[in-house]
């Protein structure tokens, strides 16, 4: 539990069992807070609310108060979530709602606590309800074809706002997966995206990207630095290098590099988040060396790891970075550390452990294993622990209609109800398709068309926020291209091929014998080209296959 909480007046268990059963044995509904440690009016409301002596004194009286951190318990957030952080939610002793809201001032919630006490005393268990999210979790299965595709690039066009870039109608997110999608099928609409981007969120003094702006047009920016969304746009920015080889996308990407390995890294591995500081972006930014920079929170989660050492990846293969290449090395090696017979473990805090095998964790972990031995080669048995960590979600999380659970059916409360989150499927089952490619296992393919197809019943009813979902849909209706080099990693042959302008395309290090030495050979479906033996007969290939 982070330091604002304990100094509050209210008594918090720690998410579990124990204050489950507690509450059972009192008969008393749980006050559930998800806050998290760069959530800044969480902590607003921990110090002008939670804090108040009268208020905190009711809370302890009539309730079970449990705080949960949604980073580290991202299957409480997925399931007790409002509409934003903080979350106070009031539940029966079984864990389903009673009643809800996000941030609450303390006039406001000694009128809930009084509201919540009285719809207990009266009507108790029969107030209750389970969120639709967990309660209809059947998602209309359909077939996989170009036309999931097609409806996402409409909906690219027609979400797209054309006077302030970006998609949305209210607060903007930078929607770097979007981004990446529209890269390949919308370029115009996807650069236009990345100007407000590094206009209105990028902190081009320290590096780093903010979280997001609360306007439609970019205004009330969000300073927390979240490692997920930068590891999210270092990729997104990297590919806008890869096809445009301008500077104004290499920069951003270059000093986002730097952030990420002097800011978050904290010797083995990436910080999860930096908080937003208390007018410290504020004013001239000469400002800031008179200032604490704000806290980290140097808590290592696999899956925003997994995302950053695929990012610092991209970007090498692009670039022939050293210091990005050192640093995704290192940070796969923590990772490796991670997986145990293909599950992966959450986080690591001293004695404190996560849960294990969750589906974000294993897809994302998937993803940066496959990334490296593309990059890097497979010397140091990469694709063996994306393989291991593959079989381990597939055996453990993919339910007999295909989608994939986001963990195990287990917990207090809600945990032992399924979610399938769609953005998780899509996650897993693009990693899945390089995966088969680099390995020639079809298994793995099935896996992710199953996945694919278990919402495309749906499929007119996924938002551009989830484009992904169409990127691995439209490489199971086409399959990537396959750039094949029969070199040792890092040849100027291998680094030409990472280099063609598709960032979609799998590279694969055919291994000897398979091809002659010193080549690369182009791969679209059954279509084979002719050998190339330098960058420039590969490219010269390479225009005649984009």
């Amino acid at each position: 539990m982070d330091d604002s909480a304990e100094r509050t007046k209210v008594e918090w268990r720690e998410w579990g069992d124990a204050a489950f059963e507690e509450a059972r044995e009192e008969d008393k509904p749980v006050l559930l807070s998800l806050s998290a440690r760069w959530c800044s009016w969480c902590h607003e409301m921990d110090e002008t609310t939670y804090a108040l002596p009268t208020l905190a004194a009711n809370v302890n009286d009539s309730f079970i108060p449990v705080r949960a951190d949604i980073d580290r318990q991202p299957r409480v957030r997925e399931r007790y979530n409002m509409g934003g952080f903080p979350t106070t939610v009031f539940l029966t002793p079984e864990g389903e709602h009673l009643t809800g809201a996000t941030f609450l001032d303390a006039n406001t919630m000694r009128q809930v606590v009084g509201q919540v006490r009285d719809l207990w005393k009266h009507k108790g268990r029969e107030a209750s309800q389970v969120p639709r999210t967990v309660r209809d979790q059947n998602p209309p299965a359909g077939e996989v074809t170009d036309e999931i595709e097609r409806l996402l690039v409409g909906q690219v066009e027609d979400r797209f706002d054309p006077t302030n870039g970006g998609w949305g109608d209210d607060a903007k997110f930078p929607l770097p997966r979007t981004v990446e999608f529209a890269l390949k099928r919308d370029r115009k609409r996807a650069l236009a995206t990345l100007s407000p981007i590094t206009a209105n969120l990028y902190d081009d003094y320290e590096g780093g990207f903010f979280r997001y702006a609360g306007t439609r047009e970019w205004n009330d920016v969000h300073r927390e630095k979240m490692l997920d969304v930068n590891a999210a746009l270092l990729r997104a920015y990297a590919n806008a290098y890869l096809y445009t080889g301008e500077e104004r996308y290499r920069d951003p990407a270059a000093k986002t590099v730097e952030y990420l390995t002097t800011t978050l890294w904290e010797g083995d591995a990436f910080g999860g988040s930096q908080r937003p500081g208390d007018g410290y972006y504020e004013g001239d930014v000469s400002d800031r060396e008179s200032r604490e920079a704000p806290a980290v929170d140097f808590t290592a989660f696999a899956d925003r790891n997994a995302l950053a050492a695929d990012a610092l990846l991209t970007y090498t293969a692009y670039t022939d970075d050293e210091h990005a290449r050192r640093y995704a090395e290192r940070t796969l090696d923590f990772l490796a550390s991670y997986v145990e017979d293909g599950a992966v473990v959450h986080y690591r805090d001293g004695d404190e452990e996560g849960e294990r095998g969750l589906l974000a964790d294993q897809a994302t972990v998937i993803r940066a294993f496959v990334t490296a031995a593309q990059v890097l080669g497979d010397e140091e048995g990469y694709l063996d622990i994306a393989r291991s960590v593959a079989d381990h979600a597939i055996d453990t999380l993919q339910t007999d209609d295909g989608a994939f659970i986001d963990g195990p059916e287990e917990g207090p409360g809600l945990l032992d109800r399924s979610l399938r989150p769609v953005d998780d499927n899509a996650a897993i089952a693009d990693a899945l398709v390089d995966l088969a490619m680099l390995t020639g296992e079809e298994a793995y393919e099935d896996a992710a068309r199953d996945a694919i197809g278990a919402f495309a019943g749906a499929a007119d009813r996924i938002g551009v926020q989830v484009a992904g979902y169409a990127t691995a849909a439209s490489r199971l209706c086409r399959p990537p291209l396959r750039v094949v080099v029969a070199t040792e990693p890092g040849s100027n042959l291998h680094r030409a091929a990472l280099r063609l302008a598709d960032h979609e395309k799998v590279v694969v290090l055919a291994p000897d014998g398979e091809y002659e030495r010193g080549t690369a050979r182009l791969v679209d479906g059954e279509t084979v080209s002719d050998a190339a033996t330098s960058p420039a007969e590969l490219s010269e290939l390479a225009a005649s296959f984009f």
